[in-house]
């Protein structure tokens, strides 16, 4: 079982981060693209260009300053060359790290991007258990966090802390052939120090980064949830509630914030003193130097200029190292969604479904969401090619637990589900789920047109196939009467759109996409009686000639199936025909007699206009009539 998107990541040791490395790596020197494999190269040649002239401006400025120091008849046109010459050094480092980044952007792009479709594509790949077990606001944090986080790693990495070591190393190479080994070791100790010190402060301020971290999924997890569910906030007035979950999070994230603050500051300061006094070691080495005739005073500058021309990528370097750490613990949280094997997978090798006919096969299937809490035993049915069959019983018997096994969102614990003779494990789930066609109970739409809800049916259809399919579902006569069409936007999860409405673009997609099998659970349970008789004259002609599986609570929609099965706790208790199950005064017939019952009592209360029962009354009840 997964952890909820908010649970804390373990710490992150050296093995997960170097395989972090590795996968990234990966992405950097694609296999096959030697287009971009040329990139990387001529992006390492400037950069190592870029570092050399780099170095190369304070030996430029050294000789100026000498040469100014000469006899006028030698000072004149020598220090402007050198000046020049300077200026020059200075423009051509700038560019030369400009054109390897423009050379290299193309090649961290593409790893970003496919990085992110990698996870994007493997999400969708885990089983219906795992994404009905995450929070999809805190989901969708940690990847939007890894994505940045492998950004930043990506360009630090390969343009600060890579150049700095290179400019470090040759430096110090510089010092030790120009002046003395003093001056090497005394630079090598600061950087060390330096660094030393900012590895163990940063790794002991991660903890609060990761409180921050887990502090802000959790409040934006709950604020998305929150923002899905807004009619419900407002059918109870629990806005103060809801801001209060909410503000839970932020106070989490504001306090670790703080305390991150203060060791930021904490950190900063003790970078600061150590370039301090690795400037001043050396400074007054090169001004002993100068004095007592062993160093000129363009040596005495040349020093400065190196260290400060060091210090400044270094002081980088510190903050790129916080940073990456930051990333690596957003990418550790985004790389691990990766580490989550699929639940439900194709077998190597596994061949396509080769569909005839339809013909669906339950034998003797068990299933359990939980080993001890079993949902269906020992279930058998079949569907023939181009027959309907129906199943029905009470909440709970485990009716749409058939549908999600038939749809392999499940794999069964015991016996097989066959379709054409073929045992639907054994297949790819693409083409089993390509063969089937399903109209559930609450169809939730995306958050665009009307046009391409119906079009995601099959994406690659024309637009008269669209328009045609709506037909079909009874459909394009309202939508044609909308202000935009079928351009009309439906608002999130369709709320801009009535309950039948929504379950006619569902019936128009799913006409679209043209199944040979098609599934409808409870499609039509939640909708008013007229509406219902409308849906179900669309269902009807939709499935006429496919093989059907109707999901059904209400009885009264499957009294023509060729066969009613009936469940109950997850069993097989009755199977026949309408008129044959009524016969046996079994559950069947108890079931059809107290929804009649039901539905006399409810259109006689219409009938005569009654919207209070005698116990409402005086209670402030509101009845709702179908």
């Amino acid at each position: 079982m997964s952890p909820p998107a908010n649970d804390r990541a373990p710490e992150m040791g050296a093995s997960r981060t170097w395989a972090v490395i590795a996968i990234m790596g990966r992405h950097l020197w694609p296999k096959g693209e030697i287009g971009l494999r040329v990139r990387v190269v001529i992006a390492m040649v400037l950069l190592v260009l870029a570092k050399v002239t780099n170095v190369y401006v304070p030996i430029l400025y050294k000789h100026a300053v000498d040469a100014l120091g000469e006899p006028a008849a030698q000072a004149v046109a020598v220090p402007i060359a050198l000046i020049l010459a300077y200026g020059v050094a200075r423009v051509l480092a700038q560019a030369f790290g400009e054109v390897r980044d423009a050379i290299f952007a193309p090649v961290s792009q593409r790893a970003i991007r496919n990085l992110a479709l990698e996870v994007f594509r493997h999400l969708h790949a885990l089983s219906l258990r795992y994404h009905l077990e995450r929070q999809t606001g805190g989901l969708s944090r940690v990847i939007e966090r890894g994505t940045q986080g492998m950004e930043f790693l990506i360009r630090f990495t390969t343009f600060n802390i890579l150049p700095t070591l290179f400019e470090i190393v040759l430096v110090s190479g510089i010092l030790w052939t120009l002046y003395d080994w003093r001056f090497m070791a005394v630079t090598l100790g600061a950087v060390t120090t330096y660094i030393l010190f900012s590895v163990v402060l940063s790794e002991w301020r991660i903890k609060f980064v990761r409180r921050m971290n887990d502090a802000d999924t959790d409040a934006n997890a709950k604020a998305i949830d929150s923002l899905l569910n807004y009619e419900t906030v407002k059918y109870f007035g629990n806005e103060p509630h809801e801001a209060r979950r909410y503000d839970v999070g932020r106070r989490r994230y504001e306090t670790a914030a703080i305390r991150s603050s203060r060791t930021l500051s904490l950190l900063n300061i003790g970078q600061g003193a150590i370039i301090a006094v690795g400037l001043v070691a050396v400074m007054s080495m090169a001004g002993y130097g100068v004095i007592h005739g062993t160093m000129t005073l363009g040596d005495f500058v040349a020093v400065n200029a190196f260290l400060i021309q060091l210090y400044v990528p270094l002081n980088m370097l510190g903050f790129a190292y916080r940073e990456i750490r930051s990333a690596l613990v957003n990418m550790e949280k985004m790389f691990g969604l990766l580490d989550v094997d699929a639940e439900i997978a194709d077998r190597p090798g596994a061949p396509a479904l080769a569909v005839t006919g339809g013909e669906i096969v339950f034998d003797h299937v068990d299933f359990h969401y939980e080993k001890a809490r079993p949902i269906l035993h020992n279930v058998s049915f079949r569907v023939p090619a181009g027959n309907t069959v129906a199943i029905v019983g009470s909440s709970g018997a485990g009716k749409s637990t058939v549908s999600r096994i038939l749809f392999r969102f499940y794999d069964v614990a015991a016996g097989t589900v066959k379709i054409d003779g073929q045992d639907i494990r054994e297949v790819q789930q693409a083409s089993l789920r390509a063969a089937i066609g399903v109209v559930p109970q609450d169809t939730v739409l995306f958050n665009d047109t009307i046009y391409y809800n119906i079009a995601y049916g099959r994406p690659e259809a024309s637009r008269e196939e669209v328009e045609q399919a709506a037909r079909l579902a009874r459909i394009h006569d309202f939508i044609v009467a909308l202000p935009q069409g079928y351009d009309a936007t439906v608002g999130e999860r369709g709320l801009k759109l009535s309950g039948g409405e929504k379950q006619r673009v569902a019936i128009a997609r799913t006409i679209l996409k043209n199944p040979r099998i098609l599934l409808f659970d409870e499609a039509t349970s939640a909708l008013d009686t007229r509406t219902e008789q409308e849906i179900q004259r669309s269902l009807e002609e939709v499935s006429r000639g496919r093989t059907t599986v109707v999901i059904a609570h209400r009885l009264s929609t499957v009294i023509n199936a060729d066969e009613i099965v009936v469940l109950d706790r997850g069993r097989v208790v009755e199977r026949g025909r309408h008129g044959d199950l009524l016969a046996l005064d079994g559950l069947y017939a108890d079931m059809w007699s107290r929804q009649q019952e039901a539905a006399a009592e409810a259109e006689h209360l219409a009938e005569h206009k009654v919207e209070e029962p005698p116990s409402f009354r005086g209670e402030g009840h509101l009845r709702v009539a179908d």
